[in-house]
C-alpha cells in the first residue's frame, strides 16, 4: 500500500505537467477544432449505419433484411428511406457546421442548407442505383471468374468501393463538407481502393482486383473504362500560391475517355487525356496525352 501511495504521489504531478503542456496554446492551437456554434462533430457510427441502410435500399435482397418480398418492398423501402433521410440530414448539418468559420463568423444557415442537401441527395438515389447496376454489369462481363452480376454486388471490392464513391460523389457535388471524404475513406480502409469523392466516373466502370488503385480528385473517367490493381491516376505537380501554400481546386488529374483499359501498376500523372479505346499496359508511366485507340506498352528487353 505504501508503494502505491508513493507511486501516486510521483505520478500526479507528472500528469498535471502533461495536462499543462497539452493545454498550452503553442500545442493546442495546432489541433483544436470547434465547429460553428459548438455543434457536434460528424458521427462515424451513424455514417456507418447510413451506408449500410443505403446499401440495403440500393441492393434489396443482397443486404439488410435476410428476406425481402416484392409485395412488401414499398413498406420496407419507405421506412428505411425515412430513417436514412433523418440520419443523413443530421450528419450533413454537422458537416456544414464543421466547415463553418466558427466563432468569428457564426453559422446561420447550416441547418437549412443541410436539409436542402439531404433532400437533393435522396432525389438522386434512383440514378445512383442505375450507375451501380451498370458497374455490376461491367464487372460480370469483364471478369471471366464472375458467375453473375449478383456475385459482383455481394462479393467484389470494386463494387463496395463504387457504392461508397457514387454516394460520396453526389454529396461532393452538393458541396457538403467533410462527409463525402469520410464515406470515401470508409471504403478505402476496407478495400485498399482510394477514390477521391470529387472524381467523375462514368457508367459501366470496373476495377479488377482493385488493391492499390488511386484516383485523384479532378479525374474524369468516361463510360466503360476498366482499371486493374495498382493503377495511379494522380497529379504530376502541385502548383503553389505566392504565399507558398498549395493551389486548390485546379484540374490536375488525368482524363480517360470512353472504353479505356489501364493494366496493373500503370501510373498516369497530370492533366493528360487518354483517348477513346486506348490501352495502357502494365507498369508504364504516362505524362503526355495518348491518342484514340493507341496501345502503350513497355518496351521489350533488347539483346
Amino acid at each position: 500500500m505504501s508503494e502505491m501511495r508513493d507511486l501516486k504521489a510521483t505520478t500526479m504531478p507528472l500528469l498535471d505537467s502533461v495536462v499543462e503542456r497539452l493545454c498550452h496554446p503553442s500545442s493546442l492551437d495546432a489541433v483544436w477544432h470547434r465547429p460553428a456554434q459548438g455543434a457536434a462533430m460528424p458521427s462515424l457510427k451513424d455514417l456507418t449505419e447510413i451506408m449500410e441502410r443505403l446499401r440495403a435500399a440500393i441492393f434489396p435482397g443482397y443486404f439488410g433484411s435476410a428476406r425481402v418480398w416484392r409485395e412488401s418492398m414499398r413498406y420496407h423501402l419507405s421506412a428505411n428511406l425515412d430513417t436514412i433521410y433523418r440520419m443523413l440530414c443530421e450528419q450533413i448539418v454537422r458537416g456544414f457546421c464543421f466547415g463553418c468559420a466558427g466563432e468569428n463568423n457564426p453559422c446561420t444557415s447550416c441547418e437549412s442548407d443541410g436539409e436542402k442537401a439531404a433532400g437533393a441527395f435522396m432525389d438522386r438515389l434512383p440514378e445512383i442505383r442505375r450507375l451501380l447496376a451498370s458497374d455490376a454489369k461491367a464487372a460480370y462481363e469483364g471478369d471471366p471468374a464472375a458467375t453473375s452480376p449478383g456475385e459482383t454486388i455481394f462479393c467484389y471490392p470494386s463494387m463496395q468501393a463504387m457504392l461508397h464513391h457514387r454516394i460520396a460523389h453526389e454529396l461532393y457535388n452538393l458541396k457538403v463538407p467533410v462527409i463525402p471524404r469520410i464515406i470515401s475513406e470508409m471504403s478505402h480502409s476496407a478495400t485498399g481502393i482510394d477514390l477521391h469523392p470529387g472524381a467523375s466516373i462514368g457508367e459501366e466502370f470496373f476495377i479488377d482486383h482493385g488493391t492499390g488503385v488511386v484516383i485523384g480528385e479532378t479525374c474524369i473517367i468516361g463510360r466503360n473504362c476498366r482499371l486493374y490493381q495498382g493503377v495511379t491516376l494522380g497529379a504530376l505537380s502541385f502548383p503553389k500560391n505566392a504565399d507558398g501554400t498549395l493551389t486548390k481546386g485546379i484540374p490536375r488529374h488525368p482524363i480517360l475517355c470512353d472504353n479505356v483499359t489501364v493494366y496493373a501498376g500503370a501510373t498516369i500523372l497530370g492533366r493528360v487525356t487518354i483517348g477513346k479505346g486506348a490501352v495502357i499496359g502494365g507498369n508504364v508511366w504516362i505524362t503526355q496525352d495518348v491518342p484514340e485507340g493507341a496501345r502503350i506498352l513497355q518496351e521489350r528487353p533488347r539483346a
